[in-house]
């Protein structure tokens, strides 16, 4: 397997920019998720990696070789794709042992490769069945056996989940992050589904309109945000983003937002104007005697928790409470939130506010 480094990737399609200057590195054995809305970039990223695409600038490397102007045949590299493109005059056998026979591998080495693959894929006793029957669960697992039997540096798959129902998309979603462990493999994963992202990756780059707008561990992503985009992005319900205009006063230390406490001087440098404070739903506390009044919208139960939708002065906010506090539609009750776990942006950039010492968010009670 292989480390995979991307410095200053940029694509082109005439007037149109696709892909700007990313940079990021994928460690030797990570299952790492490109993430990001349909036309962020991923997939021409993914793409550019695995040879499909020639970057117009930029420079990729597998395995410490610079393979950016190298053919996809020429990367040691496999590709699943989301229709898993299987030949359907062949069975299962026959599919998985294709990439095999191409590259001139012997009879009994084929046989021992695919049998072994079959085993960890659990489809031993399908080798002998047309393509043309298997379910949507089984077509994936021969897709995943005809990359894997290659033995490649590394793994790109195009959202292989997509076309599966639900329920069983986070079955093999489970399945596939298994598989990924046991192989020690390095996987490049593309998918739009931030809990499929959160659930099987170790890193995530967030796309947005080409550029990478925070990459980083689970995690560290969902609780401190580089920007309000990936704040609205990741998290279900996301983030409350909640705007608060005028200047704030020069040299002040500590700024009092919704009874939250956020620490500003050095986060403060390069702000232009307008800010907002950002709080996860999990984060919002309603407590009668609070400053910061809301009324009750909406509630949705969800079995332990309940999800409450309130607005205030600044817009509507969500709060994930216990299902056992009683709220009514219509009343008006106080909101406290956990300061710790605020952000704050400068609405002008879109940015988070950090400061130079510190890579988390400022935020203190």
């Amino acid at each position: 397997m292989a480390q995979i480094r991307i410095e200053n990737l940029r694509k082109d399609f005439g007037d149109f920019t696709a892909v700007q200057s990313s940079s990021f590195t994928i460690e030797d054995g990570e299952f790492f998720m490109l993430l990001g809305p349909s036309g962020c970039g991923k997939t021409t990223t993914l793409r550019m990696m695995a040879g499909l695409e020639l970057p117009t600038s930029g420079e990729i490397y597998i395995d410490g070789e610079e393979v950016g102007t190298r053919r996809a045949s020429q990367r040691d590299i496999a590709f699943v794709f989301q229709m898993f493109a299987l030949y359907p005059h062949m069975n299962v056998r026959r599919n998985i042992a294709y990439p095999l026979r191409s590259q001139g591998v012997s009879r009994a080495e084929t046989k021992r490769r695919v049998e072994e693959i079959a085993r960890l894929l659990g489809i031993e006793d399908i080798l002998d069945t047309p393509v043309g029957g298997l379910s949507g669960g089984d077509r994936q697992r021969v897709g995943l056996g005809r990359a894997i039997v290659r033995e490649p540096k590394a793994f790109f798959m195009d959202e292989p989940l997509g076309a599966l129902d639900a329920e069983f998309r986070e079955h093999m979603a489970e399945e596939l992050r298994a598989l990924h462990d046991r192989m020690g493999a390095t996987t490049v994963y593309v998918t739009h589904d931030q809990l499929e992202a959160m659930q099987m990756g170790d890193k995530i780059v967030v796309m947005n309109h080409g550029v990478v707008e925070q990459f980083g561990v689970p995690q560290d992503l969902y609780d401190w945000p580089a920007t309000l985009f990936v704040a609205g992005f990741l998290g279900s319900p996301p983030m409350n983003v909640l705007r608060f205009d005028g200047a704030v006063a020069q040299g002040a230390e500590v700024l009092d937002l919704a009874g939250a406490a956020i620490a500003v001087p050095a986060a403060r440098e390069g702000a232009r104007g307008a800010l907002a404070l950002g709080v996860r739903p999990e984060h919002v506390h309603l407590e009668a005697e609070a400053g910061y009044r809301a009324q009750v919208l909406a509630t949705e139960y969800l079995g332990t928790t309940q999800i409450v939708t309130l607005r205030t002065a600044q817009g509507e906010v969500k709060a994930r409470i216990p299902s056992d506090i009683h709220v009514r539609e219509g009343e008006t009750t106080g909101l406290r939130f956990d300061a710790r776990n605020v952000t704050l942006f400068d609405v002008a950039s879109g940015r988070a506010l950090r400061s130079a010492g510190n890579e988390k968010v400022l935020a203190h009670g």
